[in-house]
């Protein structure tokens, strides 16, 4: 049995993993999908103070408040800022991580810093509205709320490597509309044997668009992965047809 904590992108809440959560929990596992400060059914508690370390803190305190050891943390987009930060402030809670279409930051990175100056558009849409916020694209979920933009903007403080955790995956959507900013990491992280990385052909929300192919991924991340031993683990490329269709197609969030 294994405990997952599910982080979303930017503007989304805790409902865009429940799914997902409901299929693991069904497998035997715990998960916990997590709206992070300031967004969605917790958007009453934004302010122009939360930020980055704010929502790390969400994960921290939710794995120390449930005594968590064993934790995979799972993080879409934006979350997988999120996931790193946390484990490398409590590694001692947990086990792995899964970086879902994400970010995968080193220490003194940003969101903002690892994006292509389209997302830093994105990111900048509403701000003159409030100063403090981003607002959501028109295509996204009618759920989706602004997002704190100190959080889009923080450098990240790490003390350790992600070498700490034993299990670490990369899912990597291969159905973009136009160039994807994660194909160079993706392409870097196939070549590291530390490393599962699984092509999946999908729009960025993955959670939406390949449900079944992220949920074996998780159940298979709850394992020990098989290059443990020093020995590169193949990736995994799931084939499928995918349609693409305009103004619905899933974008970095």
């Amino acid at each position: 049995m294994t405990t997952f904590v599910l982080i979303p992108g930017a503007w989304h809440g805790a409902w865009t993993f429940e799914p997902l959560a409901r299929g693991l929990r069904e497998h035997g596992h715990h998960a916990y999908p997590l709206t992070l400060t300031g967004v969605g059914d917790r958007r009453h508690l934004l302010t122009a103070t939360v930020n980055l370390d704010t929502h790390i803190a969400d994960v921290a305190n939710l794995l120390e408040d449930e005594q968590i050891t064993d934790a995979v943390l799972v993080g879409h987009s934006y979350g997988g800022m999120v996931i790193t930060g946390a484990a490398d402030r409590v590694p001692e809670r947990v086990a792995g991580l899964v970086y879902v279409d994400a970010m995968v930051p080193e220490n003194g990175d940003s969101c903002w810093s690892l994006v292509t100056e389209r997302e830093r558009a994105w990111y900048l849409q509403g701000v003159g509205e409030t100063g403090c916020t981003s607002a959501p694209l028109p295509f996204f979920d009618p759920r989706a709320t602004p997002h704190p933009l100190a959080s889009l903007l923080q450098a990240i403080r790490l003390e350790g490597g992600l070498d700490r955790f034993r299990g670490r995956d990369y899912v990597y959507a291969t159905g973009w509309d136009g160039q994807s900013p994660f194909t160079a990491l993706h392409e870097r992280l196939r070549d590291d044997p530390s490393w599962r990385t699984h092509a999946v052909p999908s729009g960025h929300n993955v959670m939406r668009d390949a449900p079944d192919d992220l949920l074996k991924i998780l159940l298979a991340a709850a394992r020990p992965p098989a290059g443990a031993s020093g020995h590169a683990a193949p990736e995994t490329e799931v084939v499928r047809a995918v349609v693409v269709d305009g103004a619905d197609t899933p974008r970095c969030q």
